[in-house]
């Protein structure tokens, strides 16, 4: 059960930063997944690579690489109160295809279904390379099936789009969450879209429910994917490789805090379980979420005995940041982060628009509501009495200002010019 300090503070609907007190070294940690399993995404991306490269046009430029840029946010930092150690934003926002963190998830999980399936159907040799799934023959026999998602937006686009580019009919159901402009983005690019007048957790079981019914239907199922958390978990090599270019340490010296925001839970999940196998305790990992949407910070607090929801203790699970607009994290997620997450922050709303103006203004980004959430987590660690409880227990204090923080931003660049002009006058107003 929930303590009932936090429950308190939860219902009314403040910020806060908590700590997993069940976090152990991630060495000791049993979890049902393996480490090898991490190599072996990094492995597949490098196979699909001249697969992804052929199908997407703006991956030629990045060797079909689905990667994201480690940007420098120094004057962010600063006027965000900031000082101590190196701040960045990971750009998932602006990856290639999708726009947005889900491109590693749903392309990967979609790419491997193709392979599988024309292995399946004696269209894809042995020898064959992942680029035989572009010959005409398995685009047409892949339009006899059809590749379906539950989803709030981005991880239907996600979905969508690579579906669509292999031949799949694709059908996403989404939550009354869903932004009118995914919904547009996704039909011109020939998806289905099923609108469902409830919440994230009812699309996915009406998606789920209707694969069930037919074997021609391919389910990506966020809540239970291992495909798409490992799609996720191979970013950290990434993300590791690129410090190690501008020569910045990871180590009980130089420690590492991620900040990602989280809905389901799958990609801050398989994210971070890749950053464990990577940098070992020395990566810091925090979820953040809407105050009226913690679904991990709730579950993870009530332990693993029975599986919670926000709708439980009379939050409403209404927020503008649509992409974390989730009741229950997914149970898988929540069984693989309970020994390995540092723990979770709540963000309000109207914060969410100050820092995405903040991040227009200083950084030039341009970021969703849900997005700007990861960059309150430095001032989390640093400015509250449980993160200086945190950094007392791990030993840190004296370490801050070698420390850096990587601020994950999950989507942004396809959002609709005039949207975010919205966005950003009401950020300002807010300010």
């Amino acid at each position: 059960m929930i303590d009932a300090q936090l429950k308190s503070r939860l219902q009314k609907g403040a910020p806060l930063l908590w700590v997993n007190p069940d976090q152990i070294p991630v060495l000791m940690a049993e979890v049902p997944v393996q480490p090898v399993q991490v190599k072996d995404a990094e492995q597949n991306w490098r196979n699909l690579a001249p697969l992804l490269q052929q199908c997407f046009p703006e991956l030629q430029g990045q060797n079909g690489a689905i990667s994201s840029d480690l940007i420098e946010v120094a004057a962010l930092a600063q006027v965000m109160g900031n000082d101590q150690g190196r701040h960045f934003v990971k750009g998932d926002h602006a990856l290639p295809v999708a726009g947005s963190i889900k491109a590693r998830g749903g392309i990967y999980e979609v790419f491997l279904y193709g392979l599988s399936l024309a292995r399946d159907l004696g269209l894809n040799k042995a020898d064959d390379t992942p680029r035989a799934l572009t010959h005409p023959d398995v685009n047409a026999a892949f339009a006899n099936y059809t590749v379906a998602v539950g989803s709030t937006g981005n991880l239907g686009l996600s979905v969508g789009i690579a579906a669509r580019a292999l031949g799949f009919r694709a059908v996403v159901h989404m939550s009354s969450d869903a932004k009118a402009w995914k919904v547009e983005r996704l039909q011109r690019h020939g998806v289905d879209v099923v609108q469902h007048d409830a919440d994230y957790g009812s699309a996915v079981a009406a998606a789920r429910d209707q694969a069930d019914a037919d074997p021609k239907i391919y389910f990506v199922d966020d809540e239970r994917s291992e495909l798409l958390f490992f799609g996720y978990s191979a970013a950290a090599a990434e993300l590791r490789d690129q410090l190690r270019a501008q020569n910045i340490q990871v180590d009980a010296e130089h420690p590492l805090f991620v900040y990602l925001p989280c809905g389901i839970g799958g990609a801050p999940g398989g994210v971070t379980y890749g950053l464990k196998q990577v940098f070992g305790d020395h990566a810091h990992c925090f979820f953040t979420e809407p105050t009226q949407s913690p679904c991990a910070l709730l579950q993870l607090a009530a332990g693993l005995t029975k599986q919670v929801n926000v709708y439980d203790i009379g939050l409403t699970n209404k927020t503008e940041a649509d992409g974390m607009a989730v009741a229950e994290i997914s149970w898988f997620i929540a069984q693989v982060m309970h020994p390995l997450l540092s723990g979770v922050y709540t963000v309000a709303d109207d914060d969410l628009f100050r820092w995405l103006a903040l991040a227009h203004d200083h950084a030039g980004l341009q970021l969703e509501p849900s997005a700007a959430a990861c960059l309150a987590g430095p001032g989390m660690i640093t400015r509250t009495p449980e993160g200086q409880d945190y950094l007392a227990a791990h030993h840190l204090q004296n370490h801050m200002p070698n420390a850096t923080h990587v601020m994950w931003a999950t989507g942004g660049s396809f959002v609709p010019d005039d949207e975010f002009r919205s966005f950003l006058r009401k950020g300002k107003t807010l300010s």
